[in-house]
């Protein structure tokens, strides 16, 4: 891994993450007759997949456990927010999930649940990765170095090798750029 701390990895993630977010922002906007909502699925399907289960997995199972060696906290403190904030996410994710097929077949509280949820989401993941970005991995490119510092990039590389839900992270990362590249209108 050529980054120089675990937490560049993270930090190019939230790129992917916020630049989706911004697709679904405009996507959300759009009248509801003229919705795009396989585009809005996408985004869902990238939301779960990228910024829940690979991006979230690698802060949850090997960054934060890090820091907890290191005398950071889980119960209180930045650990504890972001852990609150990651179960947010996936609430606001399961609910756009869940809104989805009624939204895209026409049922007006369905679309505006669809539309209330990926907004929730939206507001709490800007909040979220600022924070992370801004003081909770400033914190952890103090606490963490040496051997731990290459032993959580070689733990990254072993979870983006994985497969979520039959999705490489590779294509993740194209289904983003896809998201990214669509007009969204």
């Amino acid at each position: 891994m050529s980054e120089s701390h675990p937490t560049q990895v993270l930090r190019d993630e939230h790129q992917w993450i916020l630049a989706v977010a911004e697709a679904l922002e405009r996507l959300l906007g759009a009248p509801p007759s003229a919705m795009d909502f396989d585009t809005v699925e996408k985004c869902v399907t990238f939301i779960r997949l990228f910024a829940d289960a690979c991006h979230h997995g690698k802060e949850e199972d090997l960054l934060f456990p890090v820091l907890e060696e290191q005398g950071m906290p889980r119960d209180s403190g930045p650990i504890a927010v972001m852990l609150h904030e990651h179960r947010l996410g996936r609430e606001a994710a399961a609910a756009m999930r869940k809104a989805l097929p009624g939204a895209r077949d026409g049922d007006e509280d369905d679309r505006l649940r669809l539309v209330h949820a990926g907004r929730s989401y939206i507001d709490l993941i800007r909040g979220h990765i600022g924070k992370e970005d801004h003081v909770l991995f400033n914190m952890a490119d103090q606490m963490v170095s040496g051997e731990t510092r290459v032993r959580l990039c070689a733990a990254y590389d072993e979870t983006c090798s994985h497969a979520f839900e039959g999705c490489t992270k590779a294509q993740l990362e194209a289904l983003g750029r896809e998201i990214v590249g669509h007009p969204g209108r």
